[in-house]
């Protein structure tokens, strides 16, 4: 699938969080592009960055089931994943094994996943856990 031809729309809402939908969009985009990256480049660097971005499904998945009490440990790590994923695509692009067009195609949703968790995580730090009880 060309990575060009895929709309947001596309992307499956079978009641998925949105930032859930988001970045299965930016996976969906990686995807069309990176059979088109040097076999070098793509069974290393490439590799790593398909394995970011489905440990940070993974770990959007497990806070979105999670009870509030491990919510925002899943979150903190997804948060995590997404920098890591946002920093290895920059240097697959400085490596020129993708071209501008390409890594604004993907930077974009992946800086938007970002200021979502962002935003889920203060919620969530903001919450007082549920085992706190007033002792009177």
């Amino acid at each position: 699938m060309n990575s060009h031809h895929i709309s947001q729309s596309q992307v499956t809402t079978n009641g998925d969080l949105p930032v859930l939908q988001k970045l299965a969009f930016a996976y969906k985009l990686w995807q069309g592009i990176a059979p088109h990256i040097s076999r070098m480049t793509r069974y290393s660097l490439g590799a790593k960055i398909d394995n970011l971005f489905t440990d940070c499904i993974e770990q959007l998945l497990l806070a979105s089931y999670a009870g509030r009490e491990h919510k925002l440990k899943y979150i903190t790590e997804a948060s995590n994943k997404i920098d890591f994923l946002k920093y290895f695509i920059q240097l697959i692009w400085e490596l020129k094994a993708i071209d501008n067009n390409k890594y604004i195609t993907l930077s974009t949703p992946l800086t938007e996943v970002g200021k979502m968790l962002g935003g889920w995580r203060k919620q969530n730090e903001a919450q007082p856990p549920a085992d706190i009880r007033r002792v009177g």
